[in-house]
């Protein structure tokens, strides 16, 4: 059920109101405010083999390209993401190495336990860990893991590429920018995709980028407002160095307020049919407080 800006309640679905549908799997709220929605489920566990694996830092290059090179052949059970940051004080890392940069991996795996501890010991083999913890844990549990982390409250400044692969020299960027990391809780974090998102035809939803392989993610966050200026210069540079490398698309979720000019990017040769749309769906742009799609008209005269 979706309220359009003309104040209507529209049933909406494949085959009722199927252009609407194809709009908000993607455009999300531009197109007016979902009050309720059924979705198909998938099995996931309840029990999953999951975790974090930490190296230290002086490692950083071999482990990223030895993830890169597992991640080519890894099952789709498996997803394996890597973060780099500071090591905040987890108690199965040494003390040592609390507030050094470090590699994290952090994996899940959605099948047999057995399976997912055999494939996790790949990961403790990029390198020499600085510790771990893997273990079969319920699902639930595992999503809540990095709650902690993410406290509200927070100053928050993002920049985000897609990728299709990841080469050396993207690698030595992405290095480079944590070598600079401008406070304990910034970082930069690359996530795995494909799988069954990449099955889906580019025009069959709204949402683009379904080539990507990757979705990186300049994690800026920090508590003072006199840090402001450096913590989002260190972003910019980040996503400016690492930019050679990327796709030129984005996942819109991850767009900050100041990059409007990305919008049409994020939703690639999908964007002028959005347009289109919101011209007949939202023609005075009610919908606008969000990385906005402007009506067909208006953009024209914008």
């Amino acid at each position: 059920m979706v309220v359009t800006a003309d104040g209507k309640l529209r049933v909406v679905s494949a085959t009722q109101e199927p252009e609407l549908f194809w709009a908000i799997r993607g455009g999300g709220g531009n197109f007016g405010v979902v009050t309720s929605f059924e979705f198909r489920l998938h099995p996931v566990g309840p029990q999953v083999y999951a975790g974090l694996v930490v190296y230290p830092f002086a490692q950083a290059r071999r482990v990223l390209q030895a993830w890169r090179d597992f991640a080519a052949g890894a099952p789709r059970e498996l997803s394996v993401w890597t973060v780099l940051r500071q090591a905040p004080p987890l108690p199965f890392l040494p003390d040592s190495i609390h507030g050094k940069e470090v590699v994290v991996f952090a994996l899940v795996h959605n099948g047999d336990p057995e399976e997912g501890e055999r494939l996790a010991a790949r990961v403790l083999e990029f390198g020499e860990p600085a510790g771990s913890m893997l273990g079969t844990q319920p699902y639930a549990g595992f999503q809540t893991a990095f709650d902690p982390l993410l406290a509200p409250g927070a100053r928050n400044y993002w920049k985000s590429h897609n990728f299709v692969e990841i080469g050396d020299e993207l690698i030595d960027a992405l290095i480079r920018g944590a070598s600079a990391l401008p406070g304990p809780e910034c970082e930069a974090f690359i996530a795995q995709l494909g799988g069954a998102m990449g099955e889906v035809e580019e025009t069959d939803t709204a949402y683009a980028g379904r080539d990507a392989n990757f979705v990186m993610n300049v994690h800026g966050r920090w508590q003072d407002a006199t840090d402001d200026d450096k913590v989002r210069d260190w972003a910019r540079g980040v996503f400016r160095d690492t930019a050679p490398f990327a796709t030129g698309g984005g996942y819109v979720n991850f767009l900050t307020e100041d990059e409007e000019s990305r919008v049409d990017s994020a939703y690639a040769q999908n964007y002028a049919r959005l347009q289109q749309l919101k011209l007949r769906f939202d023609p005075d742009n009610l919908f606008r407080m969000n990385q906005n799609i402007a009506p067909a008209a208006l953009a024209r005269t914008a």
